[in-house]
């Protein structure tokens, strides 16, 4: 697999693992066409923030980037926990990133227009900060749109703007990286699903960090992450269970939401609340019977969540499959669809595949 930068949306492409193991290839504006009359789909609308912040760190004076990664309180602009890199940008590799200087209570991060404070370090970790901005609520949020970038990878050679990384449904800012599955939306392959019958709804959920830099904290991830859902999409729910339909999610972040959110019987709590926790091998999914999502690499967070859906050996011949027909992974590349089986949980060492 090559890495991606951004890519013409009708060169996008495909790869269907369906519920009996078997393996397509397909542009991916053949999503139009794949889903049945009654089955619910159901993506994350959450724009992006300006989460990268350079600046400089008091009373050192060297230079920081902070990387906005979790709301403390749902939409709170003044708290958030951040990690901190040292100087640099996102040319380099964040593995390859330097550390931040050390990082005490009180210490004081000028980024632009905004002023920062460490509340505290966030376990053993010295890159991973609790961090409150100075000022009205207004004067922040003027202040990270003046300042703050998309957070990026070395993987995208050209800087991204904030319109870069928003999905075509993106509503409001909560989101610290963008949804990606959903750039494979667009208007037209909505109103395909509405003429055929096939259902559409939002959630909101503020996906998270896709990679510290560190190893050990990338273990940790995805880090708890807020997600409101409207009463209209937990009733489309209810509704799309009860007469026996599938569930598809767009990305990892509606999954997390809607397992979050689950009762025993499928259905789900409207509101907003808090995933905590990772989805990994043997996770009995309540909701979700298909996911969209990238092409991930085994170890990842995402990776791990698609081990839910399937047995190692039908990933396994997934990524092999990508890799020979050089599918390109990360946020802007193509697309993987993955089915489960209805109705038998996904229980450690089963496989999906076809006999």
């Amino acid at each position: 697999m090559t890495a991606a930068a951004p890519i013409d949306r009708q060169e996008a492409r495909l790869l269907v693992a369906d519920a009996e193991g078997n393996i397509r290839h397909l542009p991916r504006a053949a999503l139009a066409s794949l889903f049945d009359p009654g089955d619910l789909v159901v993506a994350n609308d959450a724009a992006t923030l300006p989460a990268s912040l350079h600046g400089v760190h008091r009373p050192s004076d060297e230079k920081v980037e902070v990387r906005l990664a979790a709301w403390v309180a749902f939409r709170d602009p003044a708290h958030f926990d951040a990690i901190v890199f040292g100087a640099g940008d996102y040319r380099m590799r964040t593995e390859e990133r330097p550390p931040p200087p050390p990082l005490t209570p009180g210490d004081r991060l000028e980024l632009g227009p905004l002023m920062a404070f460490v509340e505290r370090t966030l376990g053993h970790h010295q890159r991973r900060v609790r961090i409150r901005f100075a000022g009205e609520r207004a004067g922040i949020s003027r202040g990270l749109a003046r300042h703050g970038r998309p957070i990026q990878y070395a993987h995208v050679p050209e800087p991204l703007m904030l319109w870069d990384v928003w999905t075509k449904i993106a509503a409001e800012p909560i989101a610290f990286e963008p949804p990606s599955a959903g750039f494979a939306l667009d208007w037209r392959m909505l109103a395909g699903w509405r003429a055929r019958g096939v259902r559409f709804a939002t959630l909101s959920h503020a996906a998270g960090l896709s990679s510290t830099g560190d190893p050990a904290l990338d273990r940790l991830l995805p880090f708890d992450e807020f997600f409101h859902i409207p009463e209209s999409c937990a009733l489309a729910i209810e509704e799309t269970k009860r007469s026996g339909r599938r569930i598809v999610a767009i990305g990892t972040s509606v999954v997390r939401a809607l397992e979050s959110a689950a009762n025993a019987d499928g259905s789900v709590r409207a509101g907003t609340g808090e995933a905590r926790g990772q989805i990994a091998r043997g996770a009995l999914l309540r909701v979700a019977d298909a996911i969209l999502t990238g092409v991930h690499r085994p170890g990842e967070s995402h990776y791990e969540l698609l081990r839910a859906f399937a047995g190692d050996s039908l990933l396994d011949r997934v990524s092999a499959a990508a890799s020979e027909r050089f599918y390109r992974p990360h946020e802007f590349g193509d697309s993987l669809l993955i089915e489960r089986r209805t109705g038998e949980p996904n229980e450690p060492g089963s496989d999906h595949s076809a006999p």
